[in-house]
C-alpha cells in the first residue's frame, strides 16, 4: 500500500526544495489501482453473503466454515479424523517448510505465528478477528454460529469442543512441528476464546 503524503509535511517540503524540477508530491493512492473490478466483485460478494438470512444470519466466513464443517463431520462419521489431519499436514508441508526456512535464516520464530494466522487467507477468511501480540495470537472460535444453526437443521452433530480437541489442536501442533517451533494451544473454553502461543 502507498502511504498518503500530505502537502503540509514539512520534511517532504524540505526534501523537495533540494530537488527542483522533480516533484515528489503524489496524489492519494490505494494500492489497488487497475484492480477496481476485482474490488467491486469482492465488495458485492461480501454484501450478498452478510445480507443472506435464509435459515440464519450469514457471516462473511459462512461458506468456508460450512465447507470445513462438512469435511470434519465426514471424517468423524467415517472414523478417519487422524487420516484427515495427516492428509492436511502432507498437503501443507511445502508451505510450512518454507516458513521453517525463514525461521532458520532469521531466527525469528514469530514468523510461525504470522504464517499460521496473518499471512494465510485460510485463517483470516475463517477467523474474522485475530488479536496479535508478540509470541501470541487470540481469537474466538469461528464454528459456533454456523454449527448451532445447522445443528437445528440436522446437518451436523459435531461440537466446538470436539473440533478444537480432535482437529484444530493436532493439526496446529503438526503445522508448528513442520515449521520447527513449539506452540501451546489453549484448552477448550466455553467462551470459545482460543490462544496460540510460542513456547520454548
Amino acid at each position: 500500500m502507498v502511504k498518503a503524503v500530505h502537502l503540509d509535511d514539512s520534511d517532504q517540503v524540505s526534501e523537495q526544495a533540494k530537488q527542483p524540477g522533480k516533484s515528489a508530491f503524489k496524489g492519494a493512492k490505494t494500492g489497488f489501482e487497475g484492480r477496481e473490478a476485482d474490488i467491486g466483485k469482492a465488495v458485492q460478494l461480501a454484501l450478498k453473503t452478510i445480507a443472506n438470512s435464509a435459515g440464519y444470519q450469514h457471516e462473511s466466513n459462512d461458506a468456508l466454515v460450512k465447507a470445513r464443517l462438512q469435511a470434519m463431520q465426514f471424517a468423524k462419521d467415517m472414523g478417519i479424523m487422524d487420516k484427515y489431519i495427516e492428509h492436511d499436514l502432507k498437503t501443507m508441508e511445502p508451505i510450512n517448510s518454507r516458513v521453517a526456512q525463514i525461521i532458520t535464516k532469521t531466527g525469528d520464530r514469530e514468523a510461525a505465528l504470522v504464517g499460521l494466522c496473518e499471512r494465510t487467507a485460510c485463517h483470516y477468511h475463517l477467523v474474522l478477528e485475530t488479536e496479535a501480540e508478540p509470541g501470541k495470537r487470540t481469537w474466538k472460535s469461528p464454528w459456533g454460529h454456523v454449527l448451532n444453526a445447522c445443528k437445528r437443521m440436522g446437518m451436523f452433530d459435531l461440537t466446538e469442543q470436539e473440533i478444537h480437541e480432535m482437529w484444530f489442536v493436532p493439526r496446529t501442533l503438526g503445522y508448528a512441528k513442520q515449521m520447527g517451533v513449539n506452540v501451546k494451544v489453549s484448552d477448550w473454553n466455553e467462551d470459545g476464546i482460543v490462544t496460540l502461543e510460542l513456547v520454548d
